[in-house]
């Protein structure tokens, strides 16, 4: 078993290596959970429970300072386990919830803790040693993943037999309350989607997704693609379309320091792709502190190499990119391109204003936060996650490759390119897209979009029933066609909404998440859902 144990480690290592790859979504349960039953010999059952864990967790991400529970840890130790007693999802469940919570105290605490580097980081900076910089950023970055595999080895070293042990002794009805609670805990991922998206100007779309799977019958994919052509239809026809994120930013009106900035460009394409793969650590030494100032200060080493060939110069540099940063990965590289062409006119312009570069710096990464965070987590990955989710809860293997293909294939191409428009095009670039209000479109058709299909989840993904049944002994009349006659799968989507209520009243996700398992339990027990 030792062996097993290893692997299923390295598995788990590899996912909190994900801050080194870009955020790539490479740490899902809909990821690791087949691994996990490769391993295991079972890669069926790794692929369905790495599903149920999906859809439960599918609200989760890491946006500003909130740590959502870490579904890694509590992920490859609740599949392995569940696989490894043979109990099924619902096990899986029941045990990866509280793991996932009691893991991400211990990653807040690490957050906390990097911040001791900082100190040494800015000693490197003063001195112009770039080397030391990049060699702190690595291997503070791998004390996560590091950390974190050697409680997942002890767990599954020490604790696997008390384990299985243990769940032997679970009787039948606390498997089912399980199960019931399981289906509906996706509701709370549902409602954490509809949060950053809903609105009263947006919201008949998440209805429209909502009644095209429950009356239609339609699969996610196809709601994905009507929802894509009815976004462009929109966006086209409005003037300025109303944006599904409050954050207005106008770029004609920024400061006259982060007006178009015109220099002749001498950097080559490789330095310039060494920026976008540096620019997948950014968030490897992420601290409650700086944020990720260090893992933008290692992406834009290779340009400051390249012009700046004195230490007093290198040393300024550092200093001015260990400032504090945070932005969304995903249009991160738009940044960097921007400030590698301001760095380049600063090397040839002594005249140049040095603090232009930080106020640029720091006037696009909240904006450009908005946009990116709600394109890519409110549109690609709701609806990377509900076509994957929807073909692996059957067991299709299929399910994960198209998860990570949908996200990371507009993900990395656009990534790619906006290092290059961003040096290339500088804030000018920006401005075209405010005055020809390209981003107010993008957001907003974004919004229609990753709405359709949040709308259709409850009614494809959840199965929430009532086998209560209502009249005398000689026609008794199921309460559950009742109200499909009325709104077909009207449990689940009263549920999200029940959810969602709370959600808006800063309700904390862990209490909400607890609240669902006992609804879910206690109405297994009384026989009020199924």
């Amino acid at each position: 078993m030792l062996i097993t144990y290893l692997l299923l480690t390295l598995i788990a290592v590899f996912g909190h290596f994900e801050d080194f790859l870009g955020t790539t979504l490479l740490s899902r349960p809909l990821v690791l959970g087949p691994l996990v039953g490769l391993v295991l010999g079972d890669v069926n059952q790794g692929v369905m429970i790495g599903a149920t864990l999906e859809l439960i967790f599918i609200g989760n991400i890491k946006v500003g300072a909130a740590i959502p529970p870490d579904i890694i840890t509590g992920g490859v130790l609740g599949t392995a386990f569940a696989i490894m007693s043979h109990k099924g999802p619902a096990i899986a469940l029941a045990l990866a919830v509280p793991i996932s919570i009691l893991s991400e105290m211990v990653i807040s605490g690490l957050f906390v803790f990097r911040a001791v580097f900082n100190k040494q980081f800015n000693q490197y900076a003063q001195e112009g040693n770039y080397k030391g910089i990049q060699r702190l950023h690595i291997l503070s970055g791998l004390l996560k993943p590091l950390l974190m595999g050697i409680i997942i080895f002890l767990a599954l070293e020490l604790g696997s037999t008390a384990i299985r042990s243990f769940l032997d002794l679970i009787p039948a009805w606390v498997q089912s309350g399980l199960q019931v609670a399981g289906n509906m805990l996706p509701a709370l991922g549902f409602a954490l989607l509809m949060n950053l998206m809903f609105n009263k100007r947006v919201a008949p779309y998440f209805f429209l997704g909502f009644m095209l799977a429950a009356y239609l019958k339609l699969p996610i994919i196809a709601i994905g693609g009507l929802g894509v052509i009815i976004a462009l239809i929109v966006t086209q026809q409005t003037p300025k379309p109303v944006a599904a994120n409050n954050d207005d930013f106008d770029f004609e009106d920024a400061p006259a320091e982060t007006q178009p900035i015109e220099p002749q460009h001498q950097l080559s394409k490789g330095t310039l792709r060494k920026l976008f793969f540096r620019s997948l650590t950014l968030e490897a030494n992420f601290n409650f502190e700086t944020w990720q100032n260090t893992g933008f200060a290692f992406a834009i080493i290779p340009v400051l190499k390249k012009l700046y060939h004195n230490k007093q110069d290198m040393a300024a540099a550092l200093r001015r990119h260990l400032q504090l940063f945070n932005t969304s990965p995903y249009g991160s590289t738009l940044i960097i391109g921007i400030t590698a062409a301001m760095e380049e006119q600063n090397a040839r312009d002594q005249d140049f204003d040095q603090e232009s570069i930080s106020s640029v710096k720091l006037g696009l990464m909240g904006p450009l936060a908005g946009v990116f965070d709600s394109l890519f987590w409110g549109t690609f990955k709701v609806i990377a996650a509900g076509v994957g989710t929807s073909l692996a809860i059957k067991g299709n293997v299929l399910g994960p490759l198209l998860f990570l293909l949908i996200f990371n294939v507009p993900h990395l191409l656009l990534r790619y390119n906006l290092t290059f428009i961003g040096y290339n095009a500088g804030t000018k670039f920006l401005q075209n897209l405010s005055k020809s209000n390209v981003m107010d479109k993008l957001t907003s058709g974004a919004a229609i979009l990753g709405l359709m299909v949040v709308g259709a989840m409850p009614a494809t993904l959840m199965n929430i029933k009532t086998p209560l049944h209502i009249g005398s002994s000689s026609s008794v009349v199921s309460v559950q066609s009742i109200l499909d006659q009325i709104v077909p799968a009207m449990i689940p989507l009263g549920l999200t909404f029940l959810v969602y209520y709370f959600v808006k009243r800063q309700v904390k996700t862990t209490w909400l998440l607890l609240g669902l398992l006992a609804l879910g339990f206690a109405g297994s027990i009384i026989n009020l859902f199924v």
